[in-house]
């Protein structure tokens, strides 16, 4: 971080409100029978240790959301997600923890009414929490979504209570953007060498954000590549660019981050989020019976496989600093328990 506007940008950062729930740094890793058999130095940054609840990567996220809340001396804390969200169920736990009603709304996102998927995992952890949970029929409605929290957010008000939404929509600043611009320099005070790539999941758009400013500031060289994991590659363009602005206004650098810092894979997606395709599950036997730990289906498994594939075609260099950041989604594996059953018995 050698120029004097990344200086300014960190430090207009500072002044953002941040709640700590990270007690420590998580782990980087190398992952030695991957990096042989994929011909990389490959390495995993352990966010799925990071927060309460089986962690992951939104507890990052998180600081900042609870940070304005308890700024705003909030007492109540509205989110909404898919199902299964891991992000829904670690705001619920941080909510808790910090002496906040949890109110989540579950949007039927997968096309999925079994009850393992309807009732285990995230869904069973939320209620164990103790929150207050509703229902949304629409899952690719996000204003409306919202639309309906900020409904129910004036009802509160209305009995004086003092509520804090957690917005899905992409209108809304992204401030959980910033706990990965925190992430980057984490990586960076870690690392024994500089990274050539870092991949992650690409859904919501924030952590994928966030690192990709991170790394502009702290390890420029640095590419951050994006696996979709709820879009294709051209409407997660769209997104990313337009969340970009946001991004820049919010850390008062205008011109920051450019198209140029948004790179993006999407061959894991199909069929489509939350559903099994053929990549995504092989990701996750690859990393489990060479490494011995845990994808879960939905993001990680996809966002894995990005790094075999762009080795395959060329995109990624034979001997290159590869890291993988692990985002969680452990608990949601338990919803999924039939399909990953056929995987291993065929």
């Amino acid at each position: 971080m050698e120029n004097e506007h990344n200086k300014t940008l960190v430090a207009n950062i500072s002044e953002i409100p941040r709640q700590k729930i990270l007690d420590s740094k998580t782990p980087l890793i190398p992952l030695e029978v991957l990096s042989e058999r994929l011909k990389v130095n490959l390495w995993m940054k352990r966010d799925e240790l990071a927060g309460p609840t089986f962690g992951g990567n939104k507890a990052r996220q998180l600081e900042y959301y609870l940070g304005a809340a308890l700024a705003q001396n909030a007492d109540t804390i509205l989110i909404t997600g898919a199902i299964q969200s891991n992000f829904v169920r670690l705001a619920a736990a941080c909510a808790a923890r910090f002496g906040m009603k949890p109110i989540v709304q579950l949007e039927h996102r997968v096309a999925k009414s079994d009850m393992t998927y309807q009732q285990s995992g995230n869904v069973l952890l939320n209620q164990i929490i103790g929150a207050e949970i509703l229902y949304y029929p629409e899952g690719e409605d996000e204003d409306g979504a919202d639309a309906v929290l900020y409904e129910k957010a004036e009802e509160l008000v209305k009995q004086g209570r003092n509520p804090y939404v957690i917005p899905l929509s992409q209108h809304k600043p992204p401030l959980g953007a910033l706990g990965y611009v925190r992430c980057a320099a984490e990586i960076v005070s870690q690392q024994i060498s500089q990274f050539d790539y870092v991949v992650v999941g690409s859904g919501s758009g924030a952590t994928h954000l966030g690192l990709a400013a991170g790394m502009k500031i702290y390890s420029p060289p640095t590419q951050v590549i994006g696996s979709c994991v709820r879009r294709d590659k051209g409407r997660q363009a769209e997104r990313l660019l337009h969340l970009r602005h946001l991004f820049n206004s919010l850390v008062g650098m205008p011109d920051f981050l450019s198209e140029f810092d948004i790179h993006l894979w999407d061959k894991a997606l199909a069929p489509g989020y939350g559903q099994f395709g053929t990549l995504g599950p092989q990701a996750l036997k690859l990393m489990a019976q060479s490494e011995g730990h845990i994808l879960d289906p939905v993001y990680t498994a996809k966002s894995f496989a990005a790094i075999p594939s762009l080795i395959n075609d060329g995109s990624i260099s034979e001997g290159s600093r590869v890291l993988f950041l692990h985002t969680g989604g452990s608990a949601g594996l338990f919803a999924y328990q039939n399909e990953i059953q056929n995987l291993f018995n065929k």
